[in-house]
C-alpha cells in the first residue's frame, strides 16, 4: 500500500514538473514572438553632414534588406553649423565663454520621433549622430564628452529605455591641421573613445569620404562636407555599424 502511495506521489510530482516546463516554454515563446514583431527605430541627427545625408540612398535599403521593409522606422532632424548645446538641455559653457543651452533642435527631433512611434511596438532604438564641427570651432572640446554622454542619457530618459544604441560619425580629417578649428582633434578622439566605451556604442570613419565631386559636380579635396559618393558610403557605414551593434546585443 505504501509503495503504491509513493508511486502516485512521484507520478503526481512528475506531472506537475512537466506542466511547469510546458507553461514556461509557452510563455517564453510568446515573449519571443512579441519581441520579433517589434520594429527598429533609427533616430538621426546632427549638423550639415547629417542634414545632407539622404537615408533612402543607402542607409534605409541596407537595413530593410536585413530586417524587412516594414520593420524600419527613421526619424531625422539635422541642421548645419549647430553646437551640441542646441540638443543637450543641461549643457554648460566652458569657463569664460558666454553661451547657454538652447535645446530647440532636440525638441524638434523628438516631435518627429513621437510622431513616428506613437502606434508602434519598438524593438530596438539606435541614435545615429553626425556632429561636432561647430563645437570644434568654438573651442568646446573640454566639455564635449560630458555633453555627448549627457545627450545620450537625456534620450534614454525621455524614451524610457536604457538599451538605446549609439553610433558616432567621427569628424573627418578636414580640420586636423587648421587653427580655426582648435578642438577638432580633441573631439575626434572623444568620438572614438565614447564609441568604444560600451557594447551598445560604435563609431564610423569619414576621413576618406570628403574628396571627389560634390552633388553640384565640383571637385573637392578634404572638404568639411562629403562628396556625393561619400554620403552614400557614409549611410552604408552607419547602417552596417547599426546592424553589427543590434545583432551583438539582441542575441
Amino acid at each position: 500500500m505504501q509503495m503504491a502511495t509513493n508511486y502516485h506521489i512521484k507520478k503526481s510530482n512528475s506531472y506537475v514538473l512537466f506542466c511547469f516546463i510546458v507553461i514556461a516554454l509557452f510563455v517564453s515563446n510568446i515573449s519571443s514572438s512579441q519581441n520579433m514583431k517589434g520594429k527598429h527605430l533609427f533616430i538621426m541627427s546632427g549638423q550639415s553632414n547629417m542634414q545632407l545625408l539622404r537615408p533612402n540612398q543607402s542607409f534605409i535599403p541596407i537595413l530593410q534588406k536585413k530586417y524587412g521593409k516594414k520593420k524600419i522606422i527613421t526619424a531625422k532632424y539635422a541642421l548645419g553649423t549647430q553646437s551640441i548645446r542646441r540638443w543637450y538641455k543641461k549643457w554648460v559653457a566652458p569657463e569664460g565663454i558666454n553661451a547657454v543651452a538652447e535645446p530647440d533642435l532636440y525638441d524638434s527631433l523628438m516631435l518627429r520621433v513621437h510622431q513616428q512611434i506613437k502606434t508602434e511596438n519598438i524593438k530596438t532604438i539606435t541614435l545615429v549622430w553626425m556632429q561636432g564641427e561647430r563645437d570644434a570651432k568654438k573651442g568646446y572640446g573640454s566639455i564635449y564628452e560630458k555633453s555627448l554622454m549627457g545627450l545620450y542619457d537625456q534620450l534614454c530618459n525621455d524614451l524610457g529605455r536604457q538599451d538605446i544604441n549609439f553610433i558616432n560619425g567621427r569628424l573627418s580629417d578636414f580640420g586636423i591641421t587648421k587653427k580655426a578649428w582648435p578642438d577638432w582633434n580633441v573631439i575626434r578622439r572623444i568620438q572614438v573613445e565614447v564609441g568604444e566605451s560600451n557594447p551598445r556604442f560604435g563609431w564610423i570613419n569619414t576621413d576618406d569620404l570628403n574628396s571627389g565631386r560634390n552633388r553640384k559636380g565640383k571637385l573637392i579635396k578634404d572638404d568639411i562636407h562629403m562628396s556625393a559618393e561619400g554620403y552614400v558610403i557614409m549611410g552604408q557605414r552607419f547602417a552596417e555599424k547599426a546592424i553589427e551593434i543590434i545583432d551583438l546585443n539582441e542575441k
